[in-house]
């Protein structure tokens, strides 16, 4: 098997000889003749690397005729006997291989094999480069002549043939985009298409927007620094600021006996726009902001560099909502980071947009609330629709109905028409006939069938024995990091291999605390965790994506985590959860942020838990890739505790519903209905609807 399996693996002849020199002299009949053993060698080194490339060079052909194997066979044997002239074995010889040479063969083969992967593992190590987006669009004359005339003051958007690529992939392709002055776009599509890259090149200006239309990209984090909360919100106001500046260095020179005479003038002129601005107002309207997306009073004045990165994006979410009269935000992903209670302020709060917004989200119940018309990104091109996704639904389902029927419609008529041409074409007294149709044919118009896309199918391994409950349980535990600060008290909670239990609550309020309690990562200060000696947990932390190791593939990853199984085996996992073909060989940092999260499935699945703990696992996810999540745990055989924040997601596989609050945990009898209804009561007593 040395031969058959490393064969590719020699450079030379002489460390073929190297690896099966032994094994030859033991077996030869001539084992002191060096010089023959060289010239096998160099034979067998010559034959293994004309196979190699003839097997990258062949393709398939189809035979002329029927070919005798037994024919064949013979003419192998004669050539095997002409290769190895000595080592063939007389009838009724037997073969005796030294065992500790053959082992020792084999083990100096391994090494070769092993230096090699420490080079390719060293090469992978380095530095990853990765692909940058790039953007082409068409010029318009007319355009670029008002722009420099200062005529185009229109706050509408129209970016006309345009193109986008990542590295070699073409994402877009003569798109056109228009956005009006008012209106709130969803934008949506399948992972891995484009979505984010769009944001980035209209946010950097690699398409052309008109110079007077400021932007704001809610996709980077506040930076940590000593600014407070507040004072980062109002700083985005930049025309606020800077009249306050000035402001405050007229006073100063004015105060110091430093004044020409003019500044009071100046200085009224100020106070007269920042009272038409409502300056004053400000910090009143960005603490409402602050407050609505969970930051209490407390927070809102400590510093940047005190918040962890996911209150960091709520911070600049917060900054592109209070500039909102001044920039045209563009958001990715805005309910990512956000509790369910945050994510019902914020749709109520966009209602009221009083300018443009394009947002990137998978929250099918969040762009209903938002959106005024949605964007499809698929087949390199963007399709626009009025009305909010539920209607999308409906239309786009209606259009490709339409659009395959004409299809059909056209390609029966083509083949009527060409049926004539081809009864006919010879025929003199029809020739003009003919010629008629075939221009007839030349002028349809060339209509496409519909472009489907693909199912997104996800499965999780089940392939485990039931046990009777008791399986999970917490009973009557106590828990702090501070023992001033308890976040939980007597909490006793249970579940089995049939629930599917959802937490939800305000963020801090001990989501993620519970669920590790619950896998054993947390002791609890007092109370008792039970868990069956046969429970094997898989768990999805929110942070999980961050997790993975960028730099090599998804195969890579899963040989690492988890080696002994063949490429094929793993590539077959990966399968399973969307990441298939030449996606499961890229570097994972080049993957989106949905394939992503399906790599670090598959790597949580590989060991074949029969109880799921998933902490916030349709973040990044597209639609169809939540409904089939969705639909894999239905059809899981064992236990789901999962916190999420996706309404629909939680409909669709929810059957228990636990809401974290006080420092203990209650369930909700009525469902997602009543925490929905609860949590408006409570906007209303605080004044924020």
């Amino acid at each position: 098997g040395i031969l058959h399996d490393g064969g590719a693996e020699f450079e030379s002849a002489a460390e073929l000889e190297e690896a099966v020199g032994e094994l030859l002299r033991e077996v030869s009949q001539d084992a002191k003749d060096e010089g023959a053993i060289r010239e096998i060698c160099q034979r067998l080194f010559n034959t293994l690397q004309l196979d190699e490339g003839r097997a990258q060079r062949c393709s398939q052909v189809l035979l002329d005729a029927p070919i005798q194997l037994s024919q064949i066979t013979d003419g192998y044997a004669d050539a095997g006997a002409d290769l190895l002239p000595g080592l063939l074995l007389k009838r009724g010889q037997t073969s005796v291989v030294n065992a500790k040479k053959l082992e020792k063969a084999e083990a100096r083969l391994k090494a070769k094999q092993d230096k090699r992967m420490e080079k390719d593992s060293m090469k992978s190590s380095g530095p990853l480069v990765l692909e940058e987006a790039s953007a082409s669009q068409a010029s318009s004359k007319k355009e670029t002549r008002m722009e420099s005339s200062g005529k185009n003051k229109s706050y509408d958007v129209r970016i006309e043939n345009f193109d986008v690529s990542f590295g070699e992939r073409v994402l877009l392709t003569g798109a056109d985009l228009n956005l009006a002055f008012g209106r709130r776009y969803g934008l949506v599509g399948r992972n891995g298409l484009g979505k984010t890259t769009l944001l980035k090149m209209i946010a950097s200006r690699s398409l052309r927007i008109p110079s007077h239309i400021s932007i704001l990209h809610v996709e980077q984090e506040v930076a940590g620094d000593e600014t407070p909360a507040l004072q980062s919100v109002l700083e985005c106001d930049t025309t606020r600021e800077s009249l306050l500046q000035e402001e405050r260095e007229l006073t100063a020179k004015v105060n110091a006996g430093r004044g020409e005479g003019t500044e009071g003038a100046r200085l009224s002129e100020i106070y007269a726009k920042l009272e038409e601005i409502e300056a004053d107002k400000a910090p009143a309207r960005a603490s409402v902001i602050l407050a609505g997306l969970g930051f209490s009073a407390k927070m809102q004045h400590q510093t940047t560099k005190e918040f962890s990165g996911g209150w960091r994006m709520r911070l600049a979410l917060a900054r592109a909502l209070f500039a909102r009269l001044v920039s045209r935000p563009l958001c990715s992903g805005p309910t990512n980071m956000l509790d369910v209670r945050a994510i019902l302020w914020l749709e109520t709060y966009l209602q009221t947009w009083p300018s443009t917004i394009l947002v990137v989200s998978h929250d099918r119940n969040f762009l209903n609330m938002v959106a005024t018309d949605i964007i499809h990104l698929h087949s390199q091109r963007l399709d626009m629709y009025r009305g909010d996704f539920e209607n999308f639904m409906k239309t786009k389902e209606e259009r490709l109905k339409n659009q395959q029927r004409e299809y059909e419609a056209q390609q029966q008529y083509r083949e009527h028409i060409q049926v004539f041409i081809d009864r006919f074409r010879y025929n003199a007294n029809r020739a003009s006939q003919v010629q008629s149709k075939i221009k007839l044919l030349e002028k349809l118009p060339d209509l496409k069938p519909v472009d489907k896309e693909s199912e997104v199918i996800m499965k999780f391994p089940d392939g485990f024995e039931k046990f009777s409950p008791p399986i999970l349980q917490l009973d009557e535990v106590d828990f702090y990091y501070d023992p001033s600060h308890y976040i939980f008290r007597s909490l006793s909670v249970s579940a089995d291999l049939e629930s599917r239990i959802c937490v939800v609550g305000e963020n801090g309020a001990g989501k993620s605390t519970m669920l590790k309690i619950l896998m054993g990562e947390l002791a609890p200060v007092s109370g008792i965790r039970h868990a069956h000696r046969n429970l094997k947990i898989g768990y999805f932390s929110q942070h999980h994506v961050d997790q993975l190791d960028l730099n090599i593939s998804a195969v890579e990853l899963l040989a690492r985590k988890f080696p002994g199984k063949t490429e094929e085996e793993y590539r077959h996992h990966l399968g399973r959860y969307g990441i298939s073909g030449e996606l499961a060989v890229r570097p994972v940092a080049s993957l989106s942020g949905g394939q992503k999260s399906r790599v670090a499935f598959a790597q949580m699945t590989m060991s074949c838990p029969n109880f799921y703990i998933l902490d916030e696992p349709t973040n990044h996810l597209d639609m169809e890739t939540i409904e089939a999540l969705a639909k894999a745990l239905n059809a899981f055989r064992g236990g789901v505790i999962l916190v999420s924040h996706d309404e629909r997601f939680i409909r669709l596989l929810c059957q228990e519903l636990w809401v974290c609050e006080n420092a203990t945990v209650t369930r909700i009898e009525g469902g997602f209905d009543q925490y929905r209804d609860i949590l408006k009561e409570q906007f209303q007593k605080e004044g924020f609807l």
